[in-house]
């Protein structure tokens, strides 16, 4: 799911204009890789307090993209129903991030 919405993101922006390059394409880009990087690098921990941590990085970086998209849109880089869509794809892995952490947390208080 993670890295398909990475896809998504490299997608849009290539539409975005060339001098936003530096700015938020590079920007939105590596936190939509930052998201399911996290995630595996979690995943490879023996602690589960260390792949707690990774799942809030991965979750910090996924409210980065949607503050980006904001922006974004704002611009006029990205339309209505895109924004909407990525938002909404935004929103279930936010949620799955949140579950994932709750289990890590819980299993590490047992």
């Amino acid at each position: 799911m993670a890295v398909s919405f990475a896809r998504d993101i490299y997608a849009i922006t290539k539409a975005f204009p060339k001098e936003e390059i530096y700015g938020l394409t590079s920007q939105l880009r590596r936190a939509a890789v930052s998201v399911s990087s996290n995630i595996a690098e979690g995943s490879s921990r023996a602690s589960l307090k260390d792949q707690s941590r990774f799942s809030e990085i991965a979750y910090g970086s996924l409210m980065e993209i949607v503050s980006q998209l904001a922006i974004a849109k704002e611009m006029g880089f990205v339309e209505d129903p895109l924004f909407d869509d990525l938002r909404i794809k935004a929103e279930n892995i936010s949620l799955k991030l949140n579950a994932l952490r709750k289990s890590q947390l819980e299993r590490l208080n047992d």
